[in-house]
């Protein structure tokens, strides 16, 4: 069971973990030993609350499919114990991330002084470019 927080959680059989060959450097450790972890989650078929459910499908991140299934594939590490948690820390965060609501921006005008110092620059860029100009 993973946990979100004090009053959520994910079973585990909504969570799928599958041991594959790691990328890159290694060695033989790399190339005989399936220690890296691809984690798949329904989001549509989880028993998250509709309002999670939502938010996650809402988020623009590369890691979530357009048919709302959140793959993760952890390989830092060395041993599969350690990619199966890291994997399953990154889903916790990317879920926790969801929960924060975002502060609304406030609307600002630009001040007086702000807006006459950008007319002036650009008055003096347009005498520069007067100048440059070909004398007749």
């Amino acid at each position: 069971m993973l946990h979100i927080s004090s009053s959520l959680a994910i079973p585990d059989h909504e969570i799928e973990l599958h041991a594959v060959r790691s990328q890159g450097a290694g060695g033989q450790n790399v190339n005989k030993v399936s220690t890296a972890i691809h984690l798949r989650f329904d989001i549509p078929a989880s028993s998250l609350p509709a309002f999670y459910k939502g938010a996650l499908l809402q988020l623009r991140d590369h890691r979530i499919s357009a048919d709302g299934v959140i793959t993760i594939k952890a390989q830092q590490h060395r041993t599969q114990e350690r990619n199966r948690e890291d994997a399953l820390d990154r889903l916790r965060l990317l879920i926790q991330s969801v929960a924060i609501p975002r502060k609304k921006r406030k609307l600002t005008k630009p001040t007086r002084g702000s807006q006459n110092r950008r007319i002036e620059g650009k008055k003096r860029q347009g005498r520069l470019k007067t100048l440059r100009r070909t004398v007749d």
